[in-house]
């Protein structure tokens, strides 16, 4: 465990020499503000408070920044050591490669866990501010924490997969992106699309929620929609969540960390320094 917290420290050195501790931080907690502003609009006509709807916007923005953050920090952990030459002379020091990949792993999380809870601390602050009942979505917004560091873990470990596969960061840059794009804004496409051809067939009634169910994204948005007393807030996701039972999305979240570092562990070893 020493091993693997002196690789942690370490690659926190790193991010934070690099300002991405900073401009994390920055993003998560200008984004949640602003949602926290924009996002509260429909409280009166929904009857819920205020906090409860913030929610419902932050579960928005989470699958798409939450993912996308953890893969820009994860991306040249392999494929950049590579490049630096440093990947050989940490690889003589008598530790294995999962306990290198796993202290990376966790200074990502911690710097991921502290701009999740500064941009959703900000987001309620503003939100109790205004509205003393907002109390009542605290629990919410804690599912919504832990859920979202699952589902950044989720994309971290991917990012370790497409870094030892690529092995040049420029590579490892482009493959990363275009994981994004395919999992969060070109699958739901997808399954739109099919949707709508299928035309409440057997595609829709039978096939479809085991796809959303299949992405962690999906997955995520779907367990804090049906657990949360805002699903009428996100009209376009509300009836897939209201079909869905919490407890199936809920064992794809905390699957999928585990699949994906699996996966980066495997690739990783395939590396040759």
């Amino acid at each position: 465990m020493s091993r693997i917290l002196a690789f942690a420290a370490s690659e926190a050195r790193i991010a934070m020499r690099n300002r991405w501790v900073a401009i994390v931080t920055l993003l998560m907690a200008l984004f949640s503000l602003v949602l926290a502003a924009a996002g509260s609009a429909p409280t009166g006509e929904l009857g819920i408070d205020r906090l409860s709807v913030t929610v419902a916007s932050l579960t928005s923005l989470a699958v798409y920044l939450v993912p996308l953050v953890a893969l820009l920090m994860s991306f040249d952990a392999v494929a950049g050591e590579i490049e630096r030459g440093t990947l050989p002379l940490a690889l003589t020091y008598p530790v294995s490669r999962a306990e290198v990949l796993f202290g990376k792993f966790l200074a990502h999380l911690a710097i991921l866990a502290l701009a999740v809870a500064v941009g959703y601390g900000l987001a309620a602050v503003a939100a109790l501010a205004v509205d003393p009942e907002a109390v009542a979505g605290l629990p919410a917004l804690f599912r919504l924490f832990w859920s979202s560091l699952l589902l950044g873990a989720a994309f971290l470990a991917a990012g370790y997969a497409v870094s030892a596969v690529a092995r040049r960061p420029g590579a490892a840059a482009g493959m990363a992106i275009g994981l994004w794009l395919a999992l969060i804004v070109l699958w739901d496409l997808g399954l739109l699309a099919a949707v709508v051809a299928d035309d409440g067939g057997t595609f829709t009634t039978q096939v479809f929620p085991w796809l959303l169910l299949g992405n962690p994204a999906d997955a995520f948005r779907l367990y804090n929609l049906a657990a949360s007393d805002a699903t009428a807030a996100a009209a376009g996701v509300g009836g897939a969540a209201a079909a869905i039972p919490p407890v199936q999305a809920l064992a794809s979240v905390l699957i999928w960390p585990v699949l994906a570092f699996g996966l980066a562990i495997a690739a990783f070893r395939r590396v040759t320094p």
